[in-house]
């Protein structure tokens, strides 16, 4: 397994990436970047030609990886060639919001599962319900498959994405990546880090991923009597109060972000399942702990993985992450490179939702304020 990356800070930069690129043979090549790069057709046309045999897979972001930093506005490209490990990749259009089940199931049926090793997933990150999609995925494949990625993110504030899925940038796509045969090693780590305060309340009303009451009252009501002064910053200052949703046997407990209010309806909309019957408690940012879990997610994905050589380190962490720690978001990247290694390459992107394998029981899950981390070597 070989990986070459570049990061493009201007659009005309991109021209030099024909003599820059070495790795013709590369099978995957990541995008990630603003919506400037990533809806250029010919920026997309110039990597095309420079990596012919590659399947192109990317996002819009709310920030771009490169290195261990976290940028706004560039292009980063990251190449790569399998020795060993054969590469099958799919795209499909979210025509209907309320069909994310039916899809995931779709999207699953269609990927050949003999000598299935891993997926790696990246979809429209506003007009979906990523929880749905996630569990449809994952119904639809056997077990022993895990699933990771995330869904695009932008820097407006849940206005529109754009997913690359072999061609520049367009709205409502999920495209994925299936990994086959058994020298293809990859590792996962997902962890948050919030804090929870307040009453725990139960989910009274609710569909999908909409939410209506807590203990019989409006839930955006009861949104505004805790944030004060950020209410009126609401669904943006949302990031900074996610809501810790747990099921009532304790077996599920998520974190949800709000990604919408509707005021006439007095409702919350989140980027993921709220179900009823659920008990939900707001969460609050704890500076150390962020840090920490992004430290705790690369210690699971070196857990593991059983690989030695790790070349590459695809990094999703969700946009509210980076509006709580703001000028020190850096330091969530340094933490992992403590644990990974100067060796890995890292890319990855800020997101608005993550998708991984639950530490509490491995199953793929659809997650919000995390940092997820998809580890991949070949053996």
């Amino acid at each position: 397994m070989v990986v070459e990356q570049f990061a493009f800070y201007k659009l005309n930069e991109v021209d030099s990436i024909i003599t820059l690129g070495k790795l013709v043979k590369a099978q995957v090549i990541f995008l990630f970047g603003s919506k400037e790069f990533i809806c250029n057709k010919e920026v997309f046309n110039k990597i095309k030609i420079t990596y012919p045999n590659a399947d192109i897979i990317g996002c819009t972001t709310a920030g771009e990886i490169f290195n261990d930093q976290v940028n706004d506005n560039i292009l980063t490209v990251t190449a790569v060639y399998f020795e060993s490990t054969e590469i099958k990749f799919l795209v499909t259009e979210l025509t209907d919001f309320n069909k994310c089940y039916e899809k995931g199931i779709e999207i699953a049926k269609a990927i050949p599962v003999e000598n299935l090793s891993h997926v790696f997933l990246i979809g429209e990150g506003i007009n979906i319900n990523g929880s749905k999609l996630v569990e449809g995925v994952v119904d639809g494949l056997p077990e022993k498959v895990k699933v990771t990625g995330g869904l695009a993110g932008d820097y407006e504030g849940y206005k529109e994405t754009f997913v690359v899925a072999n061609d520049y940038g367009k709205k409502n796509l999920i495209a994925t990546i299936a990994f086959y045969g058994e020298k293809i090693k990859i590792g996962f780590g997902s962890v948050g880090g919030f804090d929870t305060f307040g009453i725990e309340r139960t989910v009274t009303k609710s569909k999908d991923n909409i939410l209506y009451e807590l203990d019989g009252k409006p839930a955006l009501d009861l949104y505004k009597e805790y944030l004060g002064e950020y209410a009126s910053r609401l669904p943006v200052s949302g990031l900074l109060f996610p809501l810790n949703i747990r099921s009532r046997d304790n077996k599920y407990s998520y974190v949800r972000t709000v990604a919408g209010i509707d005021e006439k309806t007095n409702s919350l909309r989140f980027a993921g399942e709220i179900p009823e019957g659920y008990y939900g408690k707001l969460m609050r940012a704890n500076f150390n702990n962020l840090i920490n879990g992004s430290i705790k997610a690369a210690e699971n994905s070196i857990t593991s993985i059983n690989c030695e050589d790790i070349k590459l380190a695809i990094l999703v962490s969700c946009r509210g992450r980076r509006v709580v720690l703001n000028q020190i978001i850096d330091e969530e990247l340094e933490g992992v490179r403590s644990i990974l290694g100067n060796d890995v390459i890292f890319t990855g992107f800020y997101s608005n939702g993550e998708i991984a394998p639950s530490n509490k029981n491995n199953v793929t899950e659809f997650h919000n304020q995390t940092m997820t981390i998809t580890l991949i070597g070949e053996k």
